[in-house]
């Protein structure tokens, strides 16, 4: 083999690697969680209003803290104002973003399902699959949900399939209903 053949072999060895290593990085697999698992394995749920977040460097990774207003409790103890930590943000000028991990903008609204140990800051349970969007019809202004994990493709063990699911557009006021029933055959 010449040198200009081993070179080119090299390069197509090494661009392959780095092609492969850039599908990896992106790939965030979440197994799916049926919405009375979410409420079972949940320390938390409520609807909550964001109030801001703050991202900074821990440990090598940027996290971000996201602070809410707890507009509606539904199950478990919360203070007034709560705090979210999630993997990801913006510091400066670099940007890390975790594919299933939700980040919210002050002043938007959702049910969101929390997981957390005393002491520590809440974490969203699931990623996407914990956090319900909530928005305002402009016209009737009936209360909708969506699940954030409505629009990514979600792993089915019993399948081995990935596909969409989740709550799209429901109202609230049914929403609030199926979590009660949830809530009612949770086991203490």
């Amino acid at each position: 083999m010449s040198f200009v053949q081993r070179r080119r072999f090299l390069w197509i060895l090494f661009l392959t690697g780095l092609a492969l290593l850039a599908i990896a990085a992106n790939a965030t697999t979440l197994s799916r969680l049926r919405f009375e698992e979410l409420v079972k394995q949940a320390t938390a749920v409520a609807r909550l209003r964001c109030l801001g977040a703050e991202s900074r460097w821990q440990e090598g990774e940027i996290w971000t803290e996201t602070r809410f207003e707890v507009v509606e409790l539904n199950k478990g103890l919360l203070p007034g104002v709560v705090s979210v930590r999630m993997l990801g943000g913006r510091v400066g000028s670099l940007h890390s973003r975790v594919e299933g991990v939700p980040s919210f903008r002050p002043g938007e609204e959702a049910y969101v399902f929390l997981w957390g140990h005393e002491g520590e800051p809440f974490r969203v349970l699931g990623w996407s699959q914990g956090t319900f969007r909530i928005s305002r019809d402009p016209q009737t202004g009936v209360e909708r949900v969506t699940q954030d994990s409505a629009a990514l493709p979600l792993f089915y063990p019993g399948t081995r399939q990935f596909r969409h699911g989740g709550i799209c557009n429901l109202p609230v006021a049914i929403f609030q209903l199926k979590l009660r029933k949830a809530l009612g055959q949770e086991t203490p």
